[in-house]
């Protein structure tokens, strides 16, 4: 395969049972509930990162269940939305490392990481409204392990971050020397405040690892 676009990659997928199943799901879902983010939104992360431009992802669980909050990107909120807990404690995580100092960013956007190769992906690509993990779907695991594939065949420098549990079980699925897997606890607040995400340098390793094989940085900063 050509890993050129998402696109191509979608294309290939299209015929396969879990994803017939899938979309029939979400039709119904779509028609009779409150489903977020909005349909046209759902696949924001791969719009947005393009597969030839990812040299970072990281895996979120479900989009956020409250309303005008999911749009797309593993925690990423719209413009002039509250930031949610585990975004607090991500941009806390990123000061501390860059050792910048103030209020934390008004906006919960996240496209700027994204427009830099950053694929923001979430396990679940859609919720129920107030229903946390209400589309845990077996077909939404079944996509995953396909995406990952994908990129496990790329010989380039990409940095998988894996927090929590949810994302570390598809550790096994990556298997490519050219990128690096770095393994840490979930930001939010339940499991942050256990150790193991405030001090773990992710975001200055992820750097380190795609300046050391001639890859850009990201800019992890908000301008």
């Amino acid at each position: 395969m050509n890993f050129n676009s998402w696109d191509e990659v979608f294309k290939n997928l299209e015929n396969r049972e879990y994803i017939k199943d899938l979309q029939g799901f979400l039709d119904c879902e779509y028609k009779n509930k409150t489903i977020y983010p909005p349909r046209n939104e759902i696949f924001n992360a791969f719009k947005l990162a393009p597969l030839e431009d990812v040299k970072v992802v990281i895996f979120g669980q479900d989009p956020y269940p409250n309303p005008n909050e999911a749009m797309g990107l593993a925690f990423s909120v719209k413009e002039g939305i509250k930031l949610p807990p585990s975004l607090q404690n991500i941009f806390k995580e990123i000061y501390k490392e860059y050792e910048k100092e103030g209020e934390l960013p008004k906006s919960g956007d996240l496209t700027y990481l994204a427009k830099q190769g950053v694929l923001l992906l979430n396990s679940y690509l859609t919720v129920e409204a107030h229903k946390p993990l209400s589309h845990k779907r077996k077909e939404y695991e079944l996509l995953l392990i396909d995406i990952i594939s994908v990129l496990n065949k790329i010989h380039k420098p990409i940095v998988f971050m894996l927090w929590g549990g949810n994302a570390k079980k598809y550790r096994k699925y990556l298997t490519n020397p050219y990128h690096k897997v770095i393994e840490i606890n979930h930001p939010s607040p339940l499991s942050a405040n256990r150790g193991g995400w405030f001090g773990s340098n992710c975001f200055l390793e992820a750097n380190k690892y795609l300046k050391e094989n001639g890859a850009k940085e990201i800019s992890w900063l908000k301008d």
